[in-house]
């Protein structure tokens, strides 16, 4: 009860996540909009842009490879094989037939996909060897418009196009609500949800309206030397600070024209649908359609609530961010902030940090608190001569997760050693997943194998492993399928459907799938 209580005195979420955006994501963005002058208000953004983009450079640096190949994947269309196999190494089984570890180490999945962005195809082919037993031919072609599905037990492939597959959904299922299906929206998930234009929008809209309406006077420079992960460094301290009543001014002022803006609503509905509509274009059906009208009527509600409590919330000592710069990159940092609903314990957020970075190492130290409740990240990344080390640590209330790599990157060639980790206080509660392997990107094309072991308690690491194997290439053009003998689903009636696929396709399903397990003349009763 208490809980509730207090949440429903307290903040609404959607209120604190647009707090979190105007007053912090504006530090790293902004600067690209405005004229960088010498005034401590423009060298605070200006400093925690090269930061983001400092960090941003570095790790691009590191993975050139892995980045080119990913652009080459965008600009290009791709073929992309991918064989899965497992390795068991554990104490043999006994039983009759064939032992779970002989069926592990005996089988192979490989998918095959052919995929062209920009003409919205994609095609697949699916091969397994199970055991000795092998499937082939499972075969799928997707482009903006039709799908077509290829199965080893038929001569014809069945087609159909996603205007006639709404039509047989809403025919074959009442509760169907017509929601147009569009095979081109999966394309369109490919490319992100947030477009450029409301990229732009967001950022000439509020985050400079943000910037505009911070008072300079709330800036304030001085030279200070400081002490960095043992390092004495001469720095210029920046303080940003915003009293109670300021800091409520800024966030009424972002509430009120986010609670006029229909274009933000319109950007903010766009990505609620997308979560539902993955494959549909227009309306959706009732009850999605529902849930995306009470979410954004949550939203227009979350925001009158934030104005109405506003005036009693409680920001005793206001915002304030310090920065020491050295070089323009940021090398330390202490945020805090105190807020509580009315007549409420004012709790207290503080985030400090210690940074050393340079061309070879970044060293970074987080803490973040509320209240007496603490947790830490520790980065610490090292790049001499393309040989990476890599550790990244995140600690608090005695649970901790860390990632601990190396490679090396030689003629193209990355190979590495990458172990993902987890420890508590629970002596069965920790474990790691460890994943080695190889990359090599040439040219046009990559090859990359890959081996991941799960180590536990129980469990040693080398009893039981998944082996990747990749292979792909940029290819002219994705292969098309065979439309010589197509079965075209869309002409056919739910019933029609229906029989066919219980007259035709399930009993040669059946004979091949008797056949695949050996089965003399695929016949069932020669059990």
């Amino acid at each position: 009860m208490e809980e509730n209580d207090q949440t429903k005195k307290g903040m609404p979420k959607k209120f604190i996540a647009i707090i979190v955006a105007a007053v912090l994501v504006v530090g790293g963005s902004v600067a690209a909009f405005i004229l960088i002058t010498g005034s401590p208000k423009a060298q605070y953004f200006k400093a925690e842009q090269n930061t983001v983009e400092f960090m941003a450079d570095k790790v691009e640096e590191r993975y050139q490879p892995e980045f080119d190949w990913a652009k080459k994947r965008l600009d290009n269309p791709v073929e992309n094989t991918v064989e899965l196999s497992g390795q068991y190494n554990g104490p043999p089984t006994s039983g009759m037939g064939m032992s779970p570890e002989q069926l592990i180490n005996n089988s192979t999945l490989t998918v095959t996909s052919q995929l062209n962005q920009e003409e919205n195809q994609l095609a697949t082919d699916l091969q397994l060897d199970f055991g000795g037993i092998e499937m082939k031919g499972i075969k799928m072609f997707l482009d903006a418009d039709n799908a077509v599905v290829g199965l080893p037990f038929l001569e014809e492939a069945l087609q159909i196009q996603d205007t006639d597959l709404s039509k047989l959904l809403q025919e074959s299922d009442p509760t169907f609500d017509g929601a147009e299906i569009d095979f081109e929206a999966l394309f369109n998930q490919m490319d992100g949800i947030l477009s450029e234009e409301d990229k732009e929008y967001l950022m000439s809209e509020y985050l400079m309206m943000v910037y505009n309406e911070l008072p300079d006077d709330a800036f304030e420079n001085e030279s200070e030397t400081v002490d960095v992960q043992g390092e004495s460094i001469d720095t210029e301290k920046i303080t940003f600070s915003l009293t109670e009543e300021q800091l409520k001014e800024l966030i009424t002022t972002v509430l009120e024209k986010a609670k006029d803006d229909d274009q933000l609503k319109k950007i903010i509905e766009q990505q609620i649908r997308s979560q539902f509509g993955i494959f549909t274009s227009g309306s959706l059906p009732a009850e999605m359609e529902g849930e995306v009208n009470t979410a954004m009527e949550d939203f227009r509600k979350s925001i009158d609530e934030a104005l109405n409590e506003l005036e009693d919330f409680q920001i005793p000592d206001g915002l304030t961010s310090v920065i020491w710069v050295q070089d323009n990159l940021i090398v330390k940092r202490d945020f805090s902030i105190g807020m509580a609903p009315k007549d409420g314990d004012v709790s207290t957020l503080s985030i400090s940090s210690d940074q050393l970075l340079n061309d070879s190492e970044q060293n970074l130290a987080y803490e973040f608190a509320v209240d007496d409740a603490a947790a830490t990240l520790d980065i610490n990344l090292s790049n001499q001569d393309h040989n990476l080390e890599d550790s990244i640590t995140i600690a608090g209330d005695g649970n901790e997760l860390s990632y601990n790599g190396e490679s090396t990157l030689e003629d193209g060639t990355r190979e590495f050693e990458r172990t993902f980790s987890f420890s508590s206080p629970d002596p069965n509660g920790s474990g790691s997943l460890n994943w080695s392997g190889e990359a090599t990107y040439e040219n046009d094309q990559k090859t990359a194998d890959h081996t991941f072991s799960v180590e536990l308690p129980d469990l040693p690491q080398d009893m039981l492993s998944l082996h990747i194997k990749n292979d792909a290439k940029t290819i002219k053009k994705v292969e098309q399928p065979d439309d010589s003998n197509v079965k075209n689903l869309g002409d056919m009636s739910v019933q029609e459907l229906d029989m066919y696929f219980q007259t035709e396709v399930a009993p040669k399903f059946q004979q091949w799938l008797m056949e695949m397990m050996g089965v003399p003349g695929g016949n069932m009763n020669s059990f």
